[in-house]
């Protein structure tokens, strides 16, 4: 849970909590409600990515938006997006909701026959299902701006939009299928008394031996090949003409997206090197390791970067994060409507929307951002309050010395020189949480989409990760294959001579 600014219970106060409804626009009978018969709704999301409810009256947030909004989870978002479906379209709806701890236990799930209507994989496994024709189309209605109950398509950030009406599989855009969740960076979380800035700026960091076990890699194969393209590809990117072209973002991504037979030898030899160089692989591990100072730096994706940060705060051990310089991996988690568990049913499909939609209004885009600590796409459209928790979280106290003015007007209006949207924040922000949830343009113009893999280069991709994560004999040399020959002599006449002494033994019972 995000460790941030708290007050304590206000009595009195009016909560904003996702059951009462009455307090914000757009709780009335909406059109399209299909049928009056109860909806079962089945979504499967990432484990730990909702609020569940349960606040204490210490976690109240007061927000100093236009409306002085006040936050509070009382009920877990599933009881209350219930509540307000039937509130608000005089439908039943009951939510049969699960979890998976990877996007391959999803689709493993899928394959055996698991039938969901609504799940949140992240893009790269959404861009599969796409290829794969699984995926129901939202409706036209979800992407009309005049329905105030369709928070989504009001809310969404503009720089999210582009990216999901920019980027297709079949020529088909994404935000055809898929409505983003949450969002973020790739980079490495690093202690700064023991790692310079200029050092955690770079991926050749994770396979410099100066720091030999005292690393973490991620144990998926998209994320390190990411990270090995980048070390891979640092010299062409950091050169002046690149940095500087216009079109830069286009030549990052090329070179990051390259799956040639060359290109992936090149980056298994790196692999191979950050194994050798690494404390270990992990998916989840890495957040403990640095707060506890096991490792000193840690691959990472920005939302757990936030919350790694956070609990060694606590501690009063600070950590902080960086993006290379080279380019960042943009990621994201978005919902998708599965065909075969939507099967044709429009009430299904509007349940399914309308929890999209449920999920993108301001209050709840808080209260999920506050649970789980990760950064909505929702910017808030005509509401301030997303902003004004940014604030909250991350502005200066009045009478804090060493600030900075840190723009955020690219995610909050398109403009970053927008001074609606600076933040004042401490110094130090600006390699820490602030900076990994909302980073600065420069690190934007060098994020880009690690794009899906057909098969073919997929299965090159997928054997070359076999080769790093399993022993490669072939990797064995003259004097290892001599030190295994001698060990197997010695292993083989202990066995002689505990047989013959058996044998002997056996003679002299006999007798």
């Amino acid at each position: 849970m995000r460790v941030g600014k708290r007050i304590k219970f206000l009595a009195g106060a009016v909560l904003l909590t996702a059951g009462m409804t009455a307090l914000l626009p757009g709780s009335g009978t909406s059109v399209s409600a299909a049928g009056g018969e109860k909806v079962t709704l089945r979504i499967a999301n990432w484990e730990e990515y909702i609020d569940e409810g349960g606040w204490s009256e210490e976690e109240v947030i007061e927000l100093e938006d236009r409306n002085g909004t006040v936050i509070f989870g009382e009920n877990s978002m599933i009881d209350d997006f219930e509540a307000w479906y039937r509130d608000t379209y005089g439908v039943e709806v009951e939510v049969e909701y699960s979890t998976f701890g990877s996007n391959e236990d999803l689709y493993n799930q899928l394959t055996l026959g698991n039938e969901f209507d609504l799940v949140c994989p992240s893009e790269y496994m959404f861009m599969k299902l796409i290829a794969e024709d699984s995926l129901q189309p939202l409706s036209d209605a979800f992407f009309d701006e005049e329905t105030e109950e369709n928070y989504y398509i009001r809310g969404v950030s503009d720089y999210i939009r582009n990216i999901f009406d920019t980027n297709t599989i079949n020529n088909e855009p994404w935000s055809r299928y898929a409505a983003g969740y949450m969002w973020g960076t790739t980079g490495i979380v690093y202690n700064p008394e023991e790692i310079s800035r200029e050092e955690a700026s770079h991926w050749a960091l994770l396979a410099d031996p100066k720091y030999k076990g005292q690393v973490t890699i991620k144990d998926n194969v998209r994320d390190s090949y990411f990270a090995a393209l980048g070390i891979l590809n640092e010299e062409e990117l950091l050169k002046p003409e690149v940095m500087e072209a216009p079109d830069r973002l286009e030549r990052i991504t090329e070179r990051m997206n390259r799956t040639d037979e060359e290109t992936v030898a090149a980056a298994e030899a790196i692999l191979k090197q950050m194994k050798e160089n690494a404390y270990s692989f992990e998916s989840d591990s890495g957040k403990a390791d640095m707060v506890t100072g096991k490792v000193l730096a840690n691959y990472q994706w920005s939302g757990d970067a936030v919350y790694t940060l956070d609990q060694a705060e606590i501690d009063d051990y600070y950590l902080s994060y960086a993006v290379p310089e080279e380019c960042t991996n943009v990621w994201f988690d978005g919902w998708v409507m599965l065909k075969d568990g939507i099967g044709g049913s429009e009430s299904k499909q509007h349940a399914a929307e309308a929890f999209i939609n449920f999920m993108s209004r301001p209050d709840n885009v808080v209260r999920n951002m506050y649970y789980i600590g990760y950064t909505s796409v929702i910017s808030g459209g005509g509401s301030d309050i997303i902003y004004a928790y940014a604030d909250w979280c991350y502005g200066a106290e009045e009478d804090a010395e060493d600030t900075i003015e840190y723009p955020v007007g690219f995610f909050f209006s398109g403009d970053n020189s927008d001074e609606e949207y600076i933040i004042t924040a401490e110094a130090d922000q600006s390699e820490r949480q602030l900076f990994a949830q909302y980073p600065p343009q420069d690190v934007l113009e060098r994020a880009v989409v690690m794009q899906y893999f057909d098969q073919e280069n997929n299965q090159r991709i997928n054997q070359m990760w076999v080769n790093v994560r399993c022993f490669d004999i072939t990797s064995l040399t003259w004097q290892d294959w001599a030190k295994i020959a001698a060990a197997a002599v010695i292993v083989l006449t202990a066995a002689v001579l505990f047989l013959k002494r058996d044998k002997i033994r056996n003679i002299r019972y006999s007798a």
